[in-house]
């Protein structure tokens, strides 16, 4: 098994929240924007969309960086086959909290770890059920945490865990958007120690 203090480590994502997760383990990692394109491709199930931009993100920066693992990830919400996305303002949130009302939701957070030909993609699903609210409430919640920037328009880190009625998931910062779980053995197999004597107090 390799030094972990030997290994370079890059997140290829520029979501705060992912950053955030990933610093819990206590490893020294780069992070790169992998710039790739999104859109769906039409028929294209919301599990598949899920892996295949988490591979599309990870192979991005492999391919500038082949010395160094890279973790691509992306999250992609599903009601009824549909996806629902990331919504940017207001409006589009509360149309989105709106249908979710009283439904379940499934998240697909995608994660694939890659070096070279070295290279593990996996989807961890959440279900998330969203309590029957009023309107009123809704936009209460919009204007107080403004979560715009994360699909399904609430952050179940804040205080969007009181619009929910229940979550269920094999991790729960699958839903964040890096499920450290899975995150964790994968990085293990590839050599990191975690936790290292160089990491913990």
């Amino acid at each position: 098994m390799s030094n972990s203090q030997n290994l370079r480590l890059i997140l290829a994502s520029t979501s705060q929240y992912r950053r955030g997760l990933l610093e819990r383990l206590r490893i020294p990692f780069e992070v790169i924007s992998p710039k790739v394109d999104e859109t769906p491709r039409t028929g294209e199930s919301t599990l598949d969309l899920a892996l295949r931009l988490a591979h599309a993100k990870a192979a991005a920066v492999s391919k500038q960086h082949p010395d160094a693992w890279v973790i691509g990830s992306d999250q992609v919400a599903d009601l009824c086959g549909a996806a629902i996305g990331k919504p940017g303002n207001f409006e589009r949130a509360l149309a989105q909290l709106q249908l979710m009302r009283g439904a379940t939701v499934t998240f697909h957070t995608a994660l694939c770890l890659m070096k070279g030909d070295l290279q593990t993609t996996l989807s961890i699903p959440t279900k998330v059920t969203f309590r029957k609210l009023s309107d009123e409430v809704l936009e209460s919640y919009l204007l107080a945490e403004e979560p715009y920037d994360c699909a399904g328009s609430a952050k179940s880190e804040g205080l969007g865990i009181s619009l929910l009625e229940a979550i269920q998931s094999d991790d729960p910062t699958a839903l964040i958007g890096l499920p450290l779980i899975a995150l964790t053995g994968l990085l293990r197999d590839a050599g990191f120690a975690i936790p290292s004597k160089t990491n913990t107090k």
